[in-house]
């Protein structure tokens, strides 16, 4: 849930738009959190924990054994300074017999906040400065560690005391290895996950207090300090204290577990939930729980003892036996905890001291743990908690967090994936023309669920996006974000890869996310016949970038894979063709011939400056171009198709070069219209890379036949570019990229798709000619280089470091 913040701050979720599904369109919905709040949203997250056997479940993420150190290469966090390793930092002190102060996240008053100066006098102090015996933990960690400070982060907080009732989840964030003892050295270290890894986030034990008090999250015991050293650890993973304002315990659980959440609005909750609740308690779920809160209030409370716009977490669920004179039954209860742990308590039945109590056996209550204090827990009916919360989160562990076999497991399946502005950013099925060139992945669902009467298969579909917390200071706040589900029929494999256009024009979607919100993670729970299924994941607005996870759970076994194209070699398009057979274009070779062994020499070869030469001239008329303002001085040059003329265009251009008639021969006398490609030509890096892909002896150079097979291919892609290029605008759109480059005849996905354009794209979601060939030659020289070596079709290769230097480097 989201908090108010204390100091006056508006609220996390006030504002966020989201939006709602109308048929296959979408349309502005709720605001999370604002009394408007959409429907149940269920979050994903990664799945790998610390393991201790292998388990069976598909991974396509780092294992938890191989932990990442925070800037470390691959822990996906840019490096602020030096990596910090908690191990070789704290010998290293041991041995100067220093304390460690962190130089990444320093005692200041931006660590704290970084929209505003600090409205109290903040002190950073030592535990040993606070008090005579500090201790990293008195008798365990417990649920009661948990006390609230002036940070509305009581989501976060919710999500640690959650984690205390699991002994190997919290040793999994907490180690243990460290206290204030031996090997003291004023550093500590904990573990979050993030985005498919676990990530070791090192810190100084220097806390921010006023007037020697702890100001943030604090332990009831005041010489415990486990609970505020891992608050500004998670701080410091995100750039800053008030960065953790506001936020959903989903989020906060995830990033302890790894696990998939979920989030049901008890207004609309479905008739099952208790017997979900249950099957979540028993397989060790994280649940916490919140009331909509008031907007004019902070942390208003009713009459029942509740707390409106508070997290609560939820630690039991049992039915108890219930004895009376006249009748017994059993009843449905539910425990919950406010972090507060305080007498903040629900005073309706079932509550401490309640006379409901006296219904229940003796031995019952001492089963269940009863214990009446004012310690924040409480006891109280499931109708009750239907008729005053209003949402839940619930956080369902990864297979790989239950050891004992005997306990149910998801089957689960995670991706990585990212929307690139202009390639594969279409935005939501709204935007029918972009839409199916979003990235798309086939799951086959054969087993149904046990004791399932419809025989259907549970499906969480879930999706987060990536890295937006820790970005906020820099305004990139969360996108919207959604997702929609496609039944493949009877024949999928007959299906196009990816689906196309047509595809999603006469098919509507079978399941959907509840809505596109702006929240970090967006999901669902589905009932699905069995099947193939392709699921989109999209932002609202074509053209968002950003990166994100995508998760699916299943109680069966299921298959997922990409939907999309294998890389490789493919037909070039007839339009194409056509245009190679072309007569014209066959005596304008012969021209081209001539021009060649004249500027050749005597070894019949050419260099990337004779070949940008022939380039340049031999089409300068044919060139596309952007559109440029006229310039002062344009001279019509000879338009001369002869190879004479050509030859005095030539020599002219280089002659003249760097004065008004040079600049007229290079424009190629397109009258008040110069452009990039006309009136520079080819780039030289182009020229280079168009001789290392044809140079098969490494001389720099090339011959005539290598050339022909080039000028074969250069053809071919501005033919390609032709029919692609908007209305001669000079460039395409990168959304084109994959048709064009298809037509030339080459296969490529998604992952390749956005790498070309992270490389050759222009920022305005274009590519120019000159791109665009580059493009053309670094696919065709990579898929030569691993065909050459894989003669038998194997799709495997092997290079020495040096083959491979040698390839790449020359290429």
């Amino acid at each position: 849930m989201s908090c108010d913040y204390p100091y006056g701050g508006s609220r996390r979720g006030a504002g966020l738009g989201g939006y709602r599904r109308d048929d296959d369109g979408y349309r502005r919905g709720g605001e999370y959190g604002s009394g408007r709040q959409t429907k149940a949203q269920q979050v994903a997250d990664g799945v790998d924990v610390f393991v201790r056997k292998t388990v069976n479940v598909v991974k396509h993420l780092p294992s938890i054994f191989n932990i990442k150190v925070v800037g470390e290469k691959g822990s996906g966090i840019r490096a602020r300074g030096e990596v910090q390793d908690f191990h070789k930092i704290q010998a290293q002190c041991l041995s100067e017999g220093v304390l460690w102060e962190d130089p990444n996240f320093p005692a200041v008053d931006s660590s704290i906040f970084y929209t505003r100066g600090p409205p109290k006098p903040f002190e950073w102090r030592r535990p040993g400065e606070i008090t005579g015996d500090p201790q990293f933990m008195v008798g365990g960690a417990s649920r009661f560690d948990i006390q609230q400070g002036e940070l509305g982060d009581c989501w976060l907080l919710a999500a640690v005391a959650n984690l205390t009732l699991h002994d190997d989840l919290f040793f999994q964030v907490v180690p243990h290895e460290q206290g204030f003892e031996d090997n003291y050295c004023g550093i500590f270290h904990f573990r979050f996950w993030q985005y498919g890894r676990w990530l070791d986030v090192v810190i100084d034990d220097r806390l921010p207090t006023v007037y020697g008090e702890l100001v943030f999250l604090h332990s009831s015991t005041k010489n415990e300090f486990w609970s505020a050293l891992l608050e500004k650890a998670y701080a410091k993973l995100h750039g800053s204290y008030e960065a953790l304002k506001g936020g959903t315990t989903c989020e906060g659980m995830e990033d302890f577990t790894g696990g998939v959440t979920e989030m049901y609005e008890l207004r609309e909750a479905p008739g099952n939930l208790y017997k979900i609740l249950l099957k979540a308690y028993e397989r060790s779920s994280l649940m916490a729980c919140s009331i909509e809160p008031d907007p004019h209030v902070t942390e208003a409370r009713t009459s029942s003892g509740l707390v409106k716009g508070h997290a609560y977490s939820i630690t039991r669920v049992q039915y108890v036996d219930v004895q009376t004179p006249r009748q017994s039954g059993r009843i449905p209860l539910i425990r919950l905890r406010n972090p507060w742990g305080n007498e903040a308590e629900w005073n309706g039945p079932w509550s401490d001291q309640s006379p409901e109590w006296r219904l229940i056996p003796d031995h019952e209550k001492e089963e269940i743990g009863l214990i009446f204090d004012d310690d924040g827990e409480f006891w109280m009916s499931y109708q009750d908690f239907l008729t005053h919360f209003t949402q839940l989160e619930m956080c369902n562990l990864s297979p790989d967090s239950m050891e004992d076999d005997n306990i149910k497991k998801w089957e689960a399946n995670t991706y990585e994936g990212e929307w690139v502005r202009g390639v594969t950013a279409g935005g939501c099925r709204n935007y029918l023309d972009t839409f199916w060139h979003n990235p798309q992945y086939r799951i086959t669902l054969t087993d149904v669920d046990e004791d399932d009467d419809e025989n259907r298969c549970t499906v969480i579909v879930a999706l987060m996006q990536k890295n937006r917390r820790a970005q906020r200071k820099k305004g990139m706040e969360c996108l919207t974000v959604g997702f929609a589900v496609y039944n493949l029929g009877h024949d999928p494999d007959s299906l196009p890869k990816p689906l196309d256009y047509n595809f999603f024009k006469y098919n509507a979607s079978c399941a959907r996310s509840p809505s596109f919100i702006n929240l970090r993670e967006v999901s669902c729970r589905f009932k699905l016949p069995p099947g193939s299924y392709c699921i989109v994941p999209s932002t609202f607005e074509p053209n968002e970038q950003g990166e994100f996870i995508l998760r699916v759970y299943s109680e069966k076994r299921n298959n997922m894979e990409e939907h999309d194209e294998e890389v490789g070699i493919g037909h070039i398009d007839p339009r194409v063709k056509d245009e190679d057979e072309d007569t014209e274009m066959a005596k304008k070779d012969e021209k081209v011939k001539g021009l060649f062994l004249k500027l050749a020499g005597e070894d019949g070869e050419v260099d990337w400056m004779e070949l940008k030469e022939i380039m340049d001239y031999t089409m300068r008329n044919e060139l596309p171009s952007r559109p440029r303002p006229p310039t002062q001085h344009q001279v019509a040059p000879m338009e001369d198709d002869t190879l004479v003329g050509q030859l005095v265009n030539l020599l002219c251009g280089v002659i003249c070069k760097d004065t008004p008639l040079g600049t007229a021969f290079a424009s190629g006398g397109d009258q008040g219209h110069a452009a990039d490609t006309r009136s520079s030509g080819f780039a030289k890096e182009v020229c280079r890379s168009m001789v290392a892909m044809m140079d098969a002896d490494h001389s720099g150079k090339l011959g005539y036949e290598e050339f022909k097979i080039l000028w074969t291919d250069i053809r071919r892609w501005r033919a390609v570019f032709k029919l692609y290029c908007k209305e001669g605008s000079g460039f395409l759109s990168a959304f084109e990229l994959r048709q064009a480059l298809n037509s030339a005849g080459y296969r490529l996905n998604n992952h390749i798709l956005n790498i070309l354009f992270h490389r050759y794209g222009a920022s305005d979601g274009t590519i120019t000619f000159d791109d665009f060939m580059m493009c053309a030659i670094r696919m065709k020289t990579m898929i030569d280089l691993f065909r050459e070596r894989d003669p038998d079709n194997t799709n495997s290769v092997s290079f020495t470091l040096e083959e491979w230097m040698e390839k790449t480097l020359y290429s």
